[in-house]
């Protein structure tokens, strides 16, 4: 397993924690900050998935006219960290 950590970007979370295992399945994902039971909600949705799947559906979620939102940070997370493995 790979562990990364992705600093966010205009969202209530601060930052995101997660691995891949080895065929690319998120794991044990977790946020600092933000709305607590639905970033659990989305960790426990992610749980076992493949990271490209789950980047593909989070990809360009709005939260409040922001741009953005932590389910959208966790898809640029993922897309980050599947380039690097």
């Amino acid at each position: 397993m790979t562990h990364f950590q992705y600093k966010t970007s205009g969202t209530c979370s601060r930052l995101i924690d997660f691995e891949l295992d080895d065929e690319n399945k998120v794991r044990n994902v977790s946020f600092v900050g933000g709305c607590n039971g639905n970033l659990k909600a989305i960790s426990r949705l992610c749980e076992g998935h493949p990271a490209s799947e789950i980047a593909e559906l989070l990809k360009g979620v709005d939260c409040g006219g922001k741009g953005t939102s932590c389910g959208d940070q966790l898809s640029k997370a993922l897309e980050e960290a599947l380039k690097q493995v």
